[in-house]
């Protein structure tokens, strides 16, 4: 079975064709780098990183944008409150996305424009939408789409335009704005004083000033498909469900006016919310988890990768203590599974684990071709790891075949534990230069040593401000039962932490 995405256009689960053969543009909305991410975005983007996953397993080449929004009505804010230019405002919280974004085992992106680096094609494409009349300048200097002069407005939402009016009284200057309040939307805004301020002002023939939120996207995506590939056509364009009005709809609005084509991308797909509580999280109401408190609290990144692919991405899905206790449960059984896998690896595979192997590719397959089915395809998972162990526990020996299919049905995942590669046996180091890999090592009351090391190790790669692997480091210090603390002397010290009875 080919894969079959649910695309929001048409409401329908269609067949995927690229529009060229084998290459597949896609473009993902990003974070708004005012603050830290929380887990409810790193849902959409982990379903995104199960699309790009799965596309290059069927074996196309894809071109994946992200972009980095850095200005915009909030990051504005949040560099005025802070005191600081944006550009350096935001620099701290792009960084933090990406330790996250890599703490949760996503993918690198083809590329991450930032919108503040293409604000002459955002200039290049108002200008061509005031040629085409289809943009208009307001009393107040900023420049306007106006929804009447575009007739398809809404096909995304379905938002019925028809008894709407337009004009000074009907314009919409914010960059969000109430659902199904649809009225003629900013794509320029004229600089004010806190712009200014903190550098957030750039010079265009129609004003100086600075793009709206809708106008960014659709100025990065035009540009970089334009120049990797020479088209002005997405294949597939993703976010979440509350991305579909005004954001996407506006972004097909401008992007459709300005090239004339009757499509901006062909396939739409958008990703539910992650509740807490029954309410969707939002830092509005403070409801908020990310993802480095959960990396805070020893969570290993597959266990949340697990919870959140058990649950369909176009339905909602409730984070609760209960249910990210039993994805850490089930993460680290398929982790001691994956260790064992590999540990009792020969040159063939017994007939139990070749029949074994066959049905997992082809679930997995049948599983994820079916609009990225993922709880499905965790339990072929789930049933593989369940059958393996019963061979293993009856003397029988994987092979090829065996490992195969789990390391590509697991590639694509991702959901194992990395936690319990420190539970095979192993010696005790005695210095930081004679570390050995964690894999190697079984962490217990008496190696002490064994966990001072690979402090030392986490301290050196920090002041490299190699983040990431002082970050793997202390995860799995304390996986380990291990907490590192830094001492005024500059040294640094292990304590074993105290567990719960």
């Amino acid at each position: 079975m080919a894969l079959r995405l649910y695309n929001t256009l048409t409401r329908e689960i269609e067949p995927f064709q690229p529009l060229q053969p084998g290459r597949v543009s896609l473009y993902t909305c990003g974070p708004t780098v005012y603050n830290y991410a929380h887990i409810g975005n790193f849902r959409t983007f982990l379903f995104e990183d199960l699309l790009r996953r799965w596309l290059e397993a069927s074996g196309y080449q894809v071109f994946h944008i992200m972009n980095i929004t850095d200005v915009d009505d909030k990051t504005i804010r949040g560099a005025a409150e802070a005191g600081l230019p944006l550009r350096e405002y935001v620099r701290q919280y792009i960084d933090a996305f990406h330790e996250d974004r890599r703490y949760l085992r996503i993918l690198d992106a083809s590329v991450y424009p930032r919108a503040t680096d293409f604000i002459p094609q955002m200039v290049a494409l108002v200008e061509e939408l005031l040629r085409k009349g289809v943009a208009y300048k307001g009393d107040d200097g900023s420049v306007y789409f106006s929804i009447e002069r575009f007739p398809s407005y809404g096909k995304l939402s379905r938002i019925d335009t028809r008894e709407l009016k337009t004009g000074a009284s009907e314009r919409v200057s914010s960059d969000e704005y109430a659902k199904e309040d649809a009225r003629d939307f900013a794509l320029w805004k004229a600089t004010k004083p806190e712009d200014e301020k903190v550098g957030a002002a750039w010079d265009a023939p129609f004003g100086r000033g600075r793009p709206g939120w809708h106008l960014e996207c659709s100025a990065m995506a035009l540009a970089l498909l334009d120049q990797q590939w020479g088209t002005d056509v997405l294949d597939i364009h993703a976010g979440g469900v509350d991305l579909i009005f005004p954001h996407h709809e506006d972004e097909i609005a401008q992007s459709c006016a300005y090239t004339g084509k009757n499509l901006f991308a062909r396939y739409w797909l958008h990703g539910e919310f992650l509740n807490i509580r029954g309410s969707k999280m939002s830092k509005r109401f403070g409801n908020i988890t990310t993802p480095r408190d959960l990396r805070e609290d020893g969570v290993d990144a597959g266990a949340i990768r697990l919870l959140m692919f058990q649950t369909h991405y176009r339905q909602k899905l409730d984070l609760t203590d209960e249910a990210l206790a039993a994805a850490q449960e089930g993460s680290r059984r398929l982790g001691e599974f994956q260790r064992r896998l590999r540990e009792n690896a020969g040159p063939s595979d017994t007939p139990r684990f070749q029949h074994s192997a066959q049905q997992l590719k082809r679930l997995t397959a049948e599983a994820l071709d079916d609009d990225l089915n993922a709880p499905r395809a965790v339990a072929a998972l789930f049933t593989y790891m369940n059958e393996g162990n019963a061979a293993l526990d009856a003397g029988e020996q994987p092979g090829p075949a065996a490992l195969a299919a789990w390391n590509e049905a697991e590639g694509v995942l991702r959901v194992a534990s990395e936690v319990v590669i420190m539970q095979v046996t192993g010696g005790t180091a005695e210095s930081s230069d004679e570390v050995r890999d964690l894999s190697e090592m079984a962490p217990s009351e008496s190696q002490e040593s064994w966990a001072l090391a690979w402090a030392r190790r986490r301290k050196d790669q920090k002041t490299a401000k190699n983040y990431a692997e002082a970050d793997r480091i202390r995860e799995l210090l304390r996986a380990a039962g291990w907490e590192v603390r830094d001492k005024p002397d500059g040294s640094v010290e292990v304590v074993r932490i105290k567990r719960a009875s």
